[in-house]
């Protein structure tokens, strides 16, 4: 029997469920991306055969295992050439492990069986003018974790798309329900398809591919540093993904971002839609990756051109559907303006972990980047979403600084609403908001979503008032000062909890209308 794929006195040969040549690429310039591609799709105990000419791939190869939780059960010479084999295990070894089916929705542990989705209606007229203190949430609602369960499946190759799709319309719909008890003004489908608010696009994009954060430590300058940060921050690094570039990203007409983040709420209800879109700095920032990216484009700017050409393809797209607003977040700004880690203000954002250059040499290219992706579509209809990051409940661990250094930006780029992180005391005084052009509406938060504790209309409208006598009524909405699960595996908020205070903040807007605007109808 040949050694190939056995230590030496080691066991005999198993067979593998997938097999790879990874040559004489390292584990820092791409194998370990190529070894993540293949074993996703496997079931949890099956192997996957990696042959490699490479020395340090041996030495390397241990440690990426033991990060990821996946196991190495043999490494061997090759006796056909000068090389290594070694068998990767998805997860501790199972002899005999099988690929599990892929699941129908009914197969999915805790997943509604019952429920049919909503009969689709015929198409919508253009959306209504959204009111003077409108409320709306800022994006993403907790997942079930039956549909936790599905995205983790479907993200690796185990679930059909039509089975995971299914379940996720449940899903929104639990949710619009949600909004329309809340009695909200403008709704979202709570992102519940997005492994991540940002992430996400590394699954629908031509060329793209999601992949653990815990693998990109070999792609960092000191990765035990970047690991010991990621625990210190509260990230979970092993469930948080972030996109990675193999080719010329492209987007597909046939297989958008987010037109179906508007096509299923629609069938339930003619409520005016948002949908919220990472912006094309965040984008350039998460998606530049030094021996990945760098082997497509030459520079970051590269990249940049073509993300600003998806992203208002995209954003057509959803404007002719019938968005009533298509937003781009954009919270690593503030990482760009506020981020020392010298002075123990720390952050994690996808976004933050790509290259960096001066606060001013970032602010122009994030400025530039907007501008291209806006130039031409209807302000009223656009929006910017800037925080801090949203990624953990520890204040400690989050960004603080006021919004003084972007006023320039803000007041630059041809957007008509921005809705910022206002209630915690980080994000500093609205006073330096005092200058914005006259046509900018300011969704202001005034409710914390990481806090379980639901703030009361007497709360909520003192911090309204505020935000009203420096804008003036007509130009002020309201919002939770970021989305209640930016992450799918690390909600900030609970559901019913997102429910409650979304329901202050309307009870509290009725008051404010009748104080301002008499008996007006909206």
């Amino acid at each position: 029997m040949s050694d190939a794929n056995r230590d030496k006195d080691g066991p005999p040969a198993l067979e593998p469920a997938d097999r790879f040549d990874g040559g004489d690429m390292d584990c820092g310039s791409g194998l370990l991306l190529q070894i993540r591609r293949r074993i996703d799709p496997l079931g949890h105990g099956q192997l996957l055969e990696l042959r490699s000419t490479e020395p340090s791939v041996s030495e390397d190869l241990p440690s990426w295992c033991r990060m990821t939780g996946n196991e190495l059960v043999s490494a061997g010479r090759d006796p056909a050439r000068a090389g290594w084999i070694f068998l990767i295990s998805k997860g501790p070894f199972t002899p005999g492990s099988k690929a599990p089916p892929a699941r129908e929705p009914a197969g999915v542990p805790g997943a509604p069986r019952e429920a049919a989705p909503p009969e689709r209606r015929g198409p919508r007229p253009a959306p209504p003018a959204i009111p003077p203190l409108a409320v709306m949430g800022i994006g993403s609602w907790p997942r079930p974790a039956w549909l936790l369960i599905a995205l983790r499946e479907w993200l690796e190759g185990r679930m059909e798309e039509r089975a995971f799709h299914a379940l996720a319309d449940r899903a929104v719909a639990e949710v619009i329900v949600a909004q329309i008890g809340a009695g909200v003004d403008v709704f979202t489908d709570g992102e519940q398809r997005r492994d991540g608010y940002a992430s996400f696009v590394g699954g629908r994009l031509a060329n793209c591919q999601l992949i653990p954060i815990v693998d990109l430590l070999p792609y960092v300058e000191h990765p035990d540093e970047f690991a010991r940060e990621l625990a210190a921050l509260d990230v979970p690094a092993q469930s948080v993904r972030h996109p990675a570039v193999f080719g010329r990203i492209a987007r597909d007409p046939a297989r958008p971002l987010a037109r179906h983040e508007l096509d299923y709420p629609r069938t339930m209800g003619d409520h005016p839609l948002k949908v919220a879109l990472p912006g094309p700095y965040l984008l350039t920032r998460t998606m530049w990756l030094e021996c990945v990216s760098d082997r497509v484009y030459r520079e970051r700017e590269e990249l940049a051109a073509d993300i600003v050409r998806v992203l208002r393809e995209e954003v057509a797209d959803l404007l002719d559907a019938g968005a009533a607003l298509v937003q781009l977040d954009e919270p690593v700004l503030t990482e760009v303006v506020h981020g020392r880690r010298a002075s123990g203000n720390r952050s994690f954002m996808c976004g933050a972990l790509g290259e960096k250059r001066t606060p001013r040499e970032e602010l122009e290219l994030a400025t530039r980047l907007l501008g291209e992706v806006f130039a031409g579509f209807p302000r009223d209809r656009l929006a910017l979403h800037v925080c801090r990051g949203n990624w953990t409940r520890d204040e400690s661990a989050a960004l603080a600084g006021d919004y003084r250094p972007l006023v320039g930006l803000f007041s630059s780029i041809p957007v008509g609403t921005l809705f910022l992180e206002l209630c915690t005391p980080r994000a500093g005084e609205i006073d330096v908001l005092r200058e914005l052009p006259d046509s900018l509406r300011i969704g202001v938060g005034v409710v914390d979503q990481k806090t379980d504790r639901i703030e009361t209309p007497e709360e909520i409208i003192p911090r309204a008032e505020k935000a009203i006598a420096l804008f003036g009524p007509d130009r002020v909405l309201l919002n939770p000062d970021c989305g209640f699960a930016t992450f799918a595996d690390s909600p900030i908020s609970k559901f019913h909890d997102a429910q409650h205070k979304l329901q202050s903040l309307v009870v509290a807007s009725r008051r404010l209308r009748r104080r301002h605007f008499g008996n007006r109808a909206w």
